[in-house]
């Protein structure tokens, strides 16, 4: 019979999981996050929506399928793309892959919970501006069921295959594919619903991330060979015994700091989608945020004042404008600038001052009108982004008020309630504790043609935690998946040890044909969907 030394990696792993304890300790505490984060959940919800007096079950029946699917994304995210944060420490025998498993879970569930929310609304901001407006109806719904369902088919079959491929990749395809299905059934070029400015500045962050990884993941392991002579550091596992004890707490370190990072910035892929359909079935509850309060109300209506005076500064005074909602939803959409804009955005920014003034509050607009005053914040906030680039020339001190004020819009309407962090934080802490083994066989045995050692594990890792919180600051989504996968074939390079040609192979074609496949995905459950929601 083969000792574990002789044991090639998989089968090592196997004896692993046989023996090893279910790192019963932390999956108590973690099942004791959940059964408290269900009961939060469940309490906040109810004070939300207790005072609504809906009449239909309708609405409520919409929400909960729709959250349901919004979470299993999150769960599938987590045991596909968080897989990857357990592999070099499970290869490295730096912890067992149960009790690796749940820590990884935990400090995925942190991650989410200190979230800024500003990846949430950089994806958001991706989807055609018309289906955001109408969330609330047919179409609206039907982006959304359509972008989780076909992110989630995606994310299963690369799963399946054990690829490790992109949620976020995925989700921008997925973004595409309807964003260019709702303009050509509308006749339309098939283009001009996307905001490709934006697709673009995401695409460059998931296309550069991953050569990133790669190079930066290579020097930092010659560094490592230049700095630590200790050879145990360059040499394979010797059995099933842990690391020496510095070398254990580094790849420890680096699997909490990759875990950390993945739940704060993956975590937010969903939160965003999730506000989306909040505002879509009780906009009453979450359309508008509820903190703002009297006080505030009074400052943002003294700033919108200044902002109407200022704008007035660059309104052409023969020019005219009807209706000042579609004129601003129409340079959103298509970045045509023209004199009217800017006439249209003063009466906008009265119009929404005397909305606040008039009900003293944000809770306090009328459920009928809560969706309305969202909308035009949201188009005011977007034409003030898009001003810089497509409009006048504004001087400095114009556009810190125009700034400042846009701030105030942003506070209003791109919030996320705690419980919301909460939930997508144990979907995403679940799904890490559950399938990953298949995607850890191949970070850990299929990249590389030598087993990992200690020094590869800690500078993918390493690499791959500072990138994803370098791209968390900035709210740009990138791959966990990309970032750390690369980062080994980056150590595997830098260290001559060789590379599985067939498994890149792989890789590399779930990233090239993730983006087609998901857009085509999405787009055709989008033309389905709108069929039977009209």
């Amino acid at each position: 019979m083969a000792t574990p030394a002789t044991l090639p990696p998989s089968s090592i792993l196997d004896e692993k999981l046989k023996r090893s304890s279910p790192g019963k300790i932390g999956a108590i505490v973690f099942a004791v996050l959940l059964i408290g984060g269900l009961g939060y959940i469940t309490n906040r919800l109810w004070v939300d929506l207790s005072p609504l007096h809906e009449t239909s079950v309708f609405p409520y029946l919409l929400l909960g399928l729709a959250l349901l699917i919004a979470l299993g994304f999150e769960f599938v995210n987590g045991f596909h793309d968080t897989a990857n944060a357990v592999a070099t420490v499970i290869y490295t025998h730096a912890l067992e892959p149960h009790v690796a498993v749940v820590w990884s879970g935990l400090w995925n569930f942190i991650g989410v919970l200190t979230s800024s929310g500003a990846v949430a609304f950089a994806i958001i901001s991706l989807l055609p501006v018309e289906l955001i407006l109408k969330v609330s109806k047919g179409a609206g719904f039907s982006m959304v069921f359509a972008l989780l369902i076909a992110a989630i088919l995606w994310n299963l079959a690369t799963w399946w295959r054990g690829l490790p491929a992109s949620s976020s990749h995925t989700m921008i395809g997925s973004i595409i594919g309807v964003g260019v299905a709702n303009q050509l059934m509308h006749g339309a070029s098939g283009t001009s619903g996307v905001d490709w400015e934006q697709v673009t500045k995401v695409f460059k962050a998931l296309l550069l991330s991953p050569l990133v990884g790669f190079g930066a993941a290579a020097l930092l392991f010659l560094l490592f060979k230049a700095v630590m002579k200790d050879p145990r550091l360059y040499e394979a596992p010797k059995g099933t015994e842990p690391p020496p004890f510095y070398i254990r707490a580094l790849l420890v370190l680096t699997c909490t700091g990759v875990s950390f990072a993945h739940g704060s910035n993956d975590g937010q892929k969903g939160m965003g989608l999730i506000m989306l359909i909040l505002v879509g079935t009780v906009p009453t509850a979450y359309a508008l945020n509820h903190t703002v309060n009297a006080n505030q109300v009074q400052t943002f209506a003294a700033i919108s004042q200044q902002v109407i005076s200022t704008v007035g500064n660059y309104v052409d005074p023969n020019t005219t404008v009807g209706d000042s909602g579609p004129e601003l939803e129409s340079f959103v959409s298509t970045h045509r600038f023209s004199p009217s804009t800017m006439l249209a955005l003063q009466q906008m920014v009265g119009d929404i001052r005397n909305e606040a003034t008039r009900y003293k509050s944000l809770g306090a607009v009328p459920s009928n009108m809560q969706a309305n005053v969202r909308n035009q914040m949201y188009l005011t906030s977007e034409t003030l982004r898009l001003l810089p680039k497509y409009g006048p020339k504004v001087n400095d001190d114009d556009q810190k008020v125009l700034k400042n004020y846009k701030g105030l819009l942003d506070n209003s309407t791109k919030f996320i309630p705690s419980w919301v962090k909460v939930a997508v934080a144990l979907a995403l802490g679940l799904g890490t504790m559950i399938g990953w083994k298949r995607i850890v066989v191949t970070v850990g045995e299929k990249i590389g043609k030598t087993h990992l050692t200690y020094a590869q594990g800690a500078s993918a890792e390493l690499v791959a935690m500072c990138t994803i919180l370098a791209a968390d600051g900035y709210g740009l989504p990138v791959s966990t998946t990309h970032v750390l996968s690369s980062g080994v074939a980056g150590t595997m390079a830098a260290n001559k040890s060789g590379l599985q040609m067939s498994t890149l192979r792989d890789i590399a074609l779930a990233w090239v044909f993730t983006l087609p496949v998901a857009a085509l995905l999405s787009g055709g459950l989008f033309w389905l969907f709108s069929a039977f929601a009209k």
